[in-house]
């Protein structure tokens, strides 16, 4: 099963990586294998604000097929606010094209319960961290760098030797499966990990997110593009639900 999962997962980074196939667009390929845009790459729909039952106002902007974090004062959820899917996923290869500015902050969460967190900051949920590590300050907390770029934020780390291209666009892939979860980069396995385990669960409870009940362990839960109050891009957003 994994095996095969892996093949699906680099077709998809195969056809992201491209540049000879049209943004957010399918390929006959991608359709037939059962994967299904995010973003259309021109309207809101399938998108909502975390805390809000509609798209945010202000703080988003879609451009020449970008959605784009529009840069405010660098704070979490404190603009625009994050956005989320309006359906939740279960088991699914999610892939992500993003491009960052210089010192930007970001990130994809999944495994998200909005209802989690009704104050400020953003909503809960498992976070691809997406992060400038060079001029970040974020990049520095945590340990042994688990807020660094790519990394399962707070809680495990990606390696430094990751291989990011500052400057250009890059694409995240999350792959789960049941409990069995792994983060991509450029084609690139950067980590993997066991939910509902006593490893993970002892994570959890030295990060900061051990006060939220269940954190990271739900059967599903939606998927999330973080406001962190930077310019970030995004485009060809896509998923494709495993059995």
């Amino acid at each position: 099963m994994k095996k095969n999962i892996l093949f699906i997962a680099l077709l998809a980074l195969g056809t992201s990586l491209s540049a000879q196939v049209k943004d957010n667009t399918l390929t006959p390929a991608e359709q037939r294998e059962g994967w299904k845009l995010l973003w259309d790459g021109k309207t809101t729909k399938g998108w909502r604000g975390a805390k809000i039952a509609t798209f945010p106002q202000a703080g988003w902007k879609i451009e020449n097929g970008i959605l784009k974090v529009v840069k405010s004062d660098g704070a979490e959820s404190a603009n625009g606010g994050d956005i989320i899917t309006t359906r939740k996923y279960k088991n699914f290869i999610l892939c992500v094209d993003f491009k960052i500015t210089d010192g930007a902050n970001s990130g994809i969460k999944y495994f998200v319960n909005p209802d989690l967190n009704k104050g400020a900051g953003s909503a809960i949920g498992c976070e691809f961290q997406i992060l400038d590590d060079e001029r970040h300050p974020d990049a520095k907390l945590g340990v042994k760098g688990n807020r660094q770029l790519g990394s399962l934020y707070d809680l495990i780390p990606a390696p430094k030797d990751k291989p990011f291209r500052k400057g250009e666009w890059n694409t995240a892939m999350v792959i789960v499966k049941d409990n069995h979860v792994e983060h991509w980069l450029n084609g690139i396995q950067i980590l993997e990990y066991d939910r509902n385990t006593q490893m993970f669960n002892a994570l959890v409870a030295y990060s900061k997110y051990r006060d939220w009940p269940n954190f990271g362990n739900a059967a599903e839960g939606n998927i999330l593009l973080q406001d962190h109050g930077d310019e970030v891009w995004f485009k060809n957003v896509k998923i494709k639900e495993l059995e």
